[in-house]
């Protein structure tokens, strides 16, 4: 059922972009890549959440359950619409934040009573209703999401009282269609630091929008976890017993946060003050929230808290290209060489595959056509792995280089810019083949394609490190999402989102949400290989027939021609 339905819903999103790819069959094909909206948002989405409307005087046993699912729409006042179905004691009892149940439709939901709405009933009488759902996720109440397809039902106890049907007994957590779950839940992405303290991770959670959300995203931070799969490789700032001292954080006219702690926060030295504020402060701005600082305070005392440096990305450098004899940056239609790196590429004399930059440009993961995998740059050429059937490398900002044989995951290496090899333990427990890897930008997360079990799903796991660094294991396989069919590509768009390119009956580009839903959409004619980018509209696809395109708002853009391969940057 689980791959029946997947297939169903790719076929309606492919057919919607294939409808709105025709609709702009003008679009230019050439010209200045233009940033587009930000992923997850179109023209249309509303500035406001959609109202649902409360109980309907006279309503049957089935009516009033309906009428309650479909009240989850309306968050505001703590589901205060949804509790009007309820009695009051339900109503005080009902925990609406325990999780969400996705399904693919509130048309295709069915309620079903053991009592007759025009049944004659007395005082007291109730009635059991039943719904049935079609699942596609579900979120749990820290705000993790999760795919979990089926069939599922709700139960519910519904009484006569005051001549009228309310809920006396629910199941706790709200049911959302797929349709309208991303307008009432968005995604926060946690900022989680690393073992070195000096790059922060994200974990994404959903929560429902609504204008207390920096209260929500304080007290999922602090006193909270990361997700179990992310745990193995992240550690938090806020010392265990250190909580919010009141269940708000108010956000003054100069955009301060003010963050009330308890007394457990009384003593804490000046660099774990500073790692919470700056793990706070990046939370509050990556999810969006407009503040401008973190003010931390213990019974209207402010504490003296500083902010530590985190260690940031280059600059985005733009398609990475193998053009008219030269490799380097594409700059305005011109190959801009790596100093180190671009002499050693076009040393080579063997048909080069792939090319994965360091992050600092100084040297590069380079895969020959007979799928060996070395290092190069300044001056130096070394082979890395000549094991059989190796997919595409991957780099990860300390200079590991992470290789593996198609057929043979549990075999997945990080190799060491001085051709140490360091096998990694516990790599995909079950999986019969890896046809994609890549390391993220800070180094605790590796995303892959692998099948396990017939099926093929993307996965992410922790990197484990030991205490000088070197990767040891991988942690619990985490799956994000079913494929159908083969991915020609994976590649990280920012901290928190993978992009493919996926082979079906057409060749598409699926962007996750790591964590969270994803969005298809065609590619362009004979695309071959994917590059990311430390942003969504940053993407990169090489065609081939040598056309790189990039990105034009909702559509494609040719950005140059005549180019023999796209190369990757390290992490993206």
């Amino acid at each position: 059922m689980r791959s029946v339905r997947r297939r169903n819903l790719l076929a309606i999103a492919l057919a919607a972009t294939a409808l709105a790819l025709s609709a702009c069959s003008g679009l230019p094909t050439t010209g200045d890549v233009q940033p587009g909206l930000a992923l997850g948002t179109s023209p249309e989405d509303p500035d406001f959440l959609p109202l649902a409307s409360g109980p309907v005087e006279g309503a049957g046993p089935a009516e009033i359950v309906e009428g309650f699912v479909e009240a989850a729409i309306t968050p505001a006042d703590n589901w205060a619409t949804a509790r009007s179905f309820m009695t009051p004691e339900m109503a005080a009892e009902w925990l609406p934040s325990t999780g969400v149940s996705i399904d693919v439709s509130a048309a295709t939901r069915s309620f079903s009573s053991t009592v007759e709405d025009d049944a004659e009933l007395e005082e007291g009488d109730t009635a059991d209703v039943r719904v049935t759902f079609d699942q596609l996720a579900s979120v749990d109440g820290t705000g993790a999401y999760s795919e979990a397809f089926g069939a599922s039902t709700s139960s519910f106890v519904v009484v006569r009282t005051d001549g009228q049907w309310r809920i006396s007994e629910a199941p706790d957590g709200v049911v959302l269609d797929e349709s309208r779950f991303s307008r009432v839940y968005d995604d926060y992405a946690l900022q989680f630091f690393d073992p070195t303290w000096e790059r922060l991770v994200p974990d994404v959670r959903w929560f429902p929008r609504r204008a207390t959300i920096a209260t929500t995203i304080a007290q999922a931070l602090i006193g909270g976890a990361p997700s179990p799969w992310l745990d193995p490789a992240v550690q938090n700032a806020f010392p265990a017993g250190v909580q919010l001292a009141r269940d708000a954080v108010p956000i003054d006219s100069d955009q301060v946060a003010d963050v009330a702690l308890n007394g457990a926060a009384a003593g804490l030295d000046q660099v774990t003050l500073a790692r919470m504020r700056t793990q706070l402060q990046e939370t509050f701005l990556a999810a969006g929230v407009q503040v401008s600082q973190v003010r931390f305070s213990i019974d209207g005392r402010t504490l003296d808290a500083g902010v530590v440096k985190l260690v940031e990305d280059p600059p985005d450098g733009g398609s990475l290209v193998l053009k008219d004899g030269t490799f380097g940056n594409l700059v305005g239609g011109e190959v801009a060489p790596l100093p180190g790196v671009s002499e050693e590429i076009l040393a080579v004399t063997q048909p080069i595959t792939a090319v994965d930059v360091a992050l600092d440009g100084s040297h590069a993961a380079v895969q020959l056509g007979d799928g060996h995998v070395y290092i190069g740059g300044n001056g130096n050429f070394d082979e890395l792995d000549q094991r059989s059937s190796l997919i595409r490398p991957s780099m990860d900002p300390f200079d590991y280089t992470w290789s593996v044989p198609v057929n043979a995951p549990s075999a997945l290496q990080a190799i060491s810019v001085d051709v140490a090899q360091n096998p990694i333990a516990d790599a995909w427990p079950g999986a019969s083949e890896v046809s994609a890897i890549r390391v993220s930008a800070d180094g605790a997360r590796i995303a892959a394609v692998i099948a396990i079990g017939g099926e093929r799903w993307v996965v992410v796991s922790a990197i484990i490190r030991d205490e000088n660094g070197v990767p040891t294991a991988l942690g619990p396989t985490e799956e994000i999402t079913q494929l159908q069919g083969t991915a020609s590509g994976l590649v990280w768009l920012g901290p928190d989102r993978l992009a493919l390119l996926a082979d079906t009956d057409d060749r598409i580009v699926l962007t996750q949400i790591v964590g969270g839903t994803g969005t298809v959409e065609s590619a362009p004619a004979g695309a071959t290989t994917i590059a990311g980018s430390r942003s969504a509209s940053g993407v990169r696809i090489w065609s081939s027939d040598g056309a790189v395109f990039a990105r034009s708002g909702s559509a494609w853009s040719q950005a140059t021609t005549g180019v023999q391969l796209l190369a990757t940057r390290a992490g993206h």
